[in-house]
């Protein structure tokens, strides 16, 4: 397996794994598009689960919570190209094409890009870019290539401008709703607070009022709770689901796991 190759820091990069890669995605800030090469791709959220293959594009929503999954297929290996649409260039775009922004967005937040010749062809021009990263390509070049990527994606799908330029904060969603399905992703809580449609203060707030406790104290024992039931019902091993409830190590995970219930997790192997 090998490092992602960045083409632009932080806007477009390259990735390559020979084996199976899973990814807990903390925050996905930006709309992405996502363009796969070989093998599949495979995007999880609390309310859906979404799959492409060979020659596919998603775009990506921006403020999500996901996890990954980047398999290669048989012979084939897994390589993808992530385009990252930044709010900074979206707006440029809409000021300089003198775009009318509609209403906030409220369609699928992933969606899978019908392929035409047109994408077909910025598909392949964008290859030398990741097949080269000796180059020193400037930053300038690769944008044009973004903005070109954008405007591919709204000849394609016109409506898509309604997501691509939806500027507006979140809504003030349900907030226990959202903490019960996304409580195992291991994001800082003002994080939590943005993805819910609230400040910091406003967040802590509600969060007292509805669990009774601190946001960072609920969510260890929300996860510890949650990795017992895995271990003694599901037959689940420590080092298969620590990750995935949100801990950073297995010796954390142990650390804490043994303090809340006074044994470690592998004691609880049948």
């Amino acid at each position: 397996m090998t490092s992602p190759t960045v083409i632009i820091p932080g806007v477009i990069f390259f990735s390559y794994y020979s084996t199976m890669r899973k990814e807990k995605v903390a925050f996905m800030e930006h709309n992405t598009l996502v363009m796969q090469v070989s093998g599949h791709f495979t995007l999880e959220t609390a309310s859906e689960r979404i799959s492409m293959g060979r020659g596919e594009m998603m775009l990506i929503q921006k403020n999500q919570l996901a996890t990954l999954t980047k398999m290669p297929v048989e012979d084939e290996e897994y390589q993808t190209i992530v385009i990252s649409l930044q709010e900074d260039l979206l707006r440029k775009i809409v000021l300089e094409e003198q775009i009318e922004i509609g209403q906030r967005y409220t369609g699928p937040p992933n969606i899978l890009i019908p392929s035409n010749d047109y994408l077909r062809a910025f598909f392949q021009s964008v290859l030398p870019y990741v097949r080269n990263p000796q180059e020193k390509i400037i930053n300038s070049m690769g944008m044009l290539k973004v903005k070109e990527a954008v405007h591919l994606l709204l000849y394609t799908r016109p409506e898509l401008a309604e997501l691509l330029f939806d500027f507006s904060e979140p809504y003030k969603m349900d907030l226990e709703r959202f903490m019960l399905s996304n409580f195992h992703y291991n994001v800082p809580v003002e994080k939590f607070a943005v993805l819910t449609g609230r400040s910091l203060a406003g967040f802590k707030r509600d969060f007292q009022r509805i669990f009774g406790m601190a946001p960072r104290h609920w969510l260890q024992e929300k996860r510890l709770i949650e990795a017992r039931h895995l271990i003694e019902s599901k037959n689940k091993k420590p080092s298969a689901i620590y990750l995935d409830l949100g801990f950073e190590s297995l010796s954390h995970f142990s650390h804490s796991f043994k303090k809340k219930f006074g044994k470690a997790p592998t004691d609880l192997i049948v």
